[in-house]
């Protein structure tokens, strides 16, 4: 069954610091570290984790090296796409050994998981909170799905083009992201997209393609859809998304949300 592990929106910050001064996201990441590594004698075979973007906070050397740090520890490779908190540059310094590192411009890659694909897009237009696919993106995109030739596909970004309902995080979207749900909705296999950005568990349909937007590690971005609702993070239990295909009783793509706890309390149901 393969599988990967979808880590989405860390917000490392240096060593001591909070996000906002509220959010502790280093020791959120390592919980989620923590439990991932617990957790994958159970889950099964997985492949690996991808983090959706946003690794740390303002992109700078130390909070690279900060998330690095904590990374380590993973009992997985991994790999990622930039979200609007990172900077090309401060990714390629960090991670420039690294085999999905491109070695200028933008981060795209494509990763072969045997039953389906991930494309990785990088959807960062540096100095703005929205999502940008560049042309070259939009070419590296239609490239891949012509070599996949119809085979399951999973489209990584950052930014969402799924609405989901809080109004800021809409409007700080995946801009052009109907001209990318046009080319999945041609695509002649399976296609489902998954992205991060909004801290929050959702998923949906669009045409034929399925959507998921991946919680957070860290703090959520509060749902208040009051009129005149200040728009606020919230201290929430973070969590992770196992992304894996099932071979029986059919072929398909499952996505699993799982909460981030070291230690799960599990009883058998015929248990006393």
């Amino acid at each position: 069954m393969p599988a990967f592990i979808q880590i989405s929106d860390p917000h490392i910050v240096a060593k001591g610091a909070l996000v906002c001064g509220h959010s502790d996201t280093a020791t959120a990441l390592r919980t989620a570290v923590a439990s991932i590594n617990e957790r994958l004698a159970a889950l099964g075979a997985v492949d690996c984790a991808i983090v959706t973007g946003d690794l740390t906070e303002h992109g700078t050397d130390e909070e690279y090296q900060h998330f690095a740090e904590i990374m380590a520890d993973l009992a997985l490779p991994w790999l990622a796409i930039p979200g609007n908190h990172d900077t090309h540059e401060g990714m390629r310094k960090a991670f420039g050994g690294s085999d999905w590192m491109s070695k200028s411009g933008p981060i795209h890659w494509m990763r072969d998981f045997g039953p389906f694909a991930v494309i990785g897009l990088d959807t960062l237009l540096e100095g703005a909170h929205h999502g940008w696919l560049s042309e070259e993106g939009f070419a590296f995109l239609d490239q891949c799905l012509d070599e996949l030739n119809g085979h399951p596909v999973i489209v990584a970004t950052h930014h969402q083009w799924l609405p989901c309902g809080i109004v800021p995080m809409d409007q700080d979207n995946l801009r052009n992201g109907a001209a990318l749900m046009e080319r999945l909705e041609r695509y002649s296999g399976v296609a489902k997209m998954i992205s991060g950005h909004v801290h929050r568990a959702i998923t949906g349909q669009i045409g034929k393609v399925s959507c998921l937007i991946g919680p957070s590690t860290a703090h959520s971005v509060n749902r208040d859809r009051r009129d005149g609702a200040v728009h606020a993070l919230a201290i929430e239990p973070g969590g992770v998304t196992l992304h894996a295909w099932l071979d029986a009783p059919q072929e398909m793509l499952i996505s699993d949300v799982l909460p981030l706890t070291l230690k799960p309390a599990v009883w058998p149901f015929d248990g006393p």
